[in-house]
């Protein structure tokens, strides 16, 4: 009997170490796959020439961001999978423009086709961007087109920046207005017996409110429709001038689009040309024949294009990194939630940004730095770290300027709050000053599985932040003092640097969100402008407004830590298999993920967050 249990167990153990070598052969297969993938792309990528009389195809691929993430591999082999090339799941705002400004210069450059069939998450303020540099592309005397199936929002307000506007018969222009509808979960924690302890100040700290309601409050949903409706209208303005076309005509198509289409017997494309939202109703092969007629050349095929990734090749990036100049604008990118510690590109790390910070101070060429900043806020902790390097910057004589991109509110407000300037679109999501803490506890799930916890300590504050028990009273006390001690701190900061009466500072504060617009009347914003006239500002402030050049300030990641991203990306990618998933599963995951994703992400030592919760439908 001892021999047989030897041998069975000799059986398992010999297969554990068959899954152990097989395991750690698929691992290193895996990492040499990154790395031969990573020396082609470095090695590989030549630069393509170009002709006369080209065609620019401007692809926007994915979302418009100011900060790219680490790229999957994988992700792209998926693609390549189904047969389709692979594509950037982000672009770079600053290569589109980089790319359209030298175009603009470039005249074997005939015409620009817009290609917005995989445009991604873009802010209006970034839209605006692309659709001015599209006018300065058009004022030299050559055309932009814009030819797509279907128009989704955010392409069409691209497309209405083009000389013409064509629709396949099979399409239409899908205008709808905006929207917020996050997805609420307090039914679904009770249900769980998931005990939320929620600490928060401000009326309309709206960020927990899906774990502690089932619908949007009447403060969230006042505050909702007012930016909503700010947003709205510039969209409206923006596409009824460059179109031409009176504003009653969209707001006759989204508010009784059934009635109109009845009369169009059901026609899309038949809609989108009576109302003047195109002017061609073209098939794909008709498209091909107005190029090739714009080139110059008789047949479709003959005519030569080049796309915009091969065209920004040609061109090199918007700024090489150790440049000479004695006299540099420092740009800083501060994109997406505020963590602490040092983060990835794509996240803002407390210390990361700090050390960036420190760099610029420490560089003599570089006579002020400009912060952009997308964010909706995160750590508290993390936001203060940053913010005490900016203070020493400034002792540093450096001027500061801070240039708001889609949103910097919350955490995002707490580090530009000391800024010499503040310059933001005026569609910038803002403010949202206010501070809350969240913790769960699973005293009563665990319960319902039949564990319990229980035991003894020397103080009533022994068991801490113990998820398994119940909060003691003496610590949702301490939590909850912590919160308006932040919250006093948070309006002492703006206060101070932005120079606002407390009391005036006390009624836009509480939480409370604005456009650019009503910020700049508010206080909470100097001036209205992109990233140039906030670099321009940064320059004039330093002296130095008639000779200096722009110099983002990136991390250089160490090898280690580019294999570390590297392979995280590669790992998201083999687990999501994204192309496989259904698209309506998908976009569940998306709202579950705005929703709950980043407090999930949030891990601020003190358990306070300055965040500010919203979602929107472009």
């Amino acid at each position: 009997m001892r021999d047989l249990l030897r041998s069975i167990f000799g059986i398992f153990r010999f297969a554990g170490r068959l899954l152990t070598f097989v395991r750690n052969t698929a691992f290193n297969l895996l990492f040499l796959l990154v790395i031969l993938i990573a020396g082609i792309a470095i090695f590989t990528g030549g630069s393509p020439g170009l002709e006369d009389n080209s065609i620019l195809v401007l692809s926007l691929t994915g979302d418009i961001v100011e900060e790219k993430q680490p790229v999957s591999s994988a992700g792209k082999l998926f693609q390549e999978m189904q047969g389709e090339p692979a594509k950037d799941a982000e672009t770079l705002l600053q290569d589109i423009l980089h790319i359209l400004d030298q175009a603009t210069e470039d005249h074997r450059i005939t015409a620009i086709l817009l290609d917005l069939k995989d445009l991604g998450d873009a802010g209006i303020d970034q839209l605006q961007a692309i659709g001015a540099a599209l006018k300065r592309f058009r004022a030299t005397g050559r055309q932009v087109i814009a030819a797509e199936d279907l128009y989704t929002q955010k392409q069409y307000y691209l497309a209405a920046y083009a000389d013409l506007v064509a629709v396949n018969p099979m399409g239409g222009v899908d205008l709808h207005g905006f929207g917020t509808y996050p997805l609420y979960f307090r039914e679904a924690l009770d249900k769980l017996k998931i005990n939320y302890h929620v600490f928060r100040v401000g009326t309309y700290k709206s960020a927990i409110e899906p774990i502690t309601r089932d619908s949007m409050s009447p403060e969230a949903r006042r505050q909702n429709a007012l930016w909503l409706s700010s947003l709205w209208d510039s969209y409206v303005a923006d596409v009824t001038k460059e179109r031409k076309i009176p504003r009653a005509s969209i707001d006759t198509y989204t508010n009784f689009i059934d009635r109109l289409l009845a009369a169009a017997d059901g026609d899309t494309a038949q809609l989108a040309l009576k109302t003047g939202l195109v002017d061609r109703i073209w098939t794909r092969p008709q498209v091909q024949s107005h190029l090739a007629h714009i080139a110059g050349t008789s047949s479709e095929r003959d005519y030569t294009s080049i796309s915009s990734a091969d065209y920004l090749r040609l061109i090199g990036p918007t700024a090489q990194k150790g440049s000479p100049a004695l006299n540099k604008i420092g740009i800083l990118v501060a994109q997406g939630n505020i963590l602490p510690g040092k983060q990835p590109a794509g996240v803002i790390g407390g210390d990361t940004l700090a050390a960036l910070i420190k760099v610029a101070r420490e560089d003599a060429t570089v006579k002020a730095v400009v912060l952009r900043i997308n964010s909706g806020g995160g750590s508290a902790f993390a936001s203060e770290v940053i913010r005490q390097e900016l203070l020493e910057l400034k002792k540093s004589g450096k001027p500061l300027v801070v240039s708001m991109g889609t949103m910097a509110a919350s955490g995002g407000y707490w580090i530009a709050a000391d800024a010499d300037q503040i310059w933001a679109a005026p569609t910038t999501l803002t403010g949202s000053i206010g501070i809350f803490g969240a913790i769960p506890t699973f005293e009563n799930t665990l319960a319902e599985l039949g564990i319990h916890s229980d035991g003894i300590g020397t103080t009533p504050l022994a068991s801490g932040l113990n998820l398994s028990r119940p909060l003691s009273p003496q610590v949702k006390a301490t939590i909850q003092l912590s919160v308006d001690h932040g919250y006093r701190q948070f309006l002492a900061i703006v206060q101070q640097g932005r120079k606002i009466d407390r009391q005036q500072l006390e009624s836009i504060a509480e939480g409370r969100v604005f456009d650019g617009r009503t910020a700049r009347e508010i206080g909470l914003v100097d001036e209205l402008g992109g990233l140039d006239e906030a670099v321009a500002a940064a320059a004039g402030l330093a002296g130095i407004a008639d000779d200096f050049e722009p110099y983002p300030i990136r991390r250089t990641p160490s090898f280690g830590e580019w294999i570390l991203e590297k392979l995280a990306a590669e790992q998201q990618a083999w687990t999501s298999l994204s192309p496989l998933i259904p698209e309506v599963v998908k976009d569940l995951h998306r709202r579950f993920s705005a929703t709950i994703g980043p407090l999930s992400l949030l891990t601020d030592p003190s358990g306070l967050y300055a965040y500010c919760f919203l979602t929107g439908s472009l």
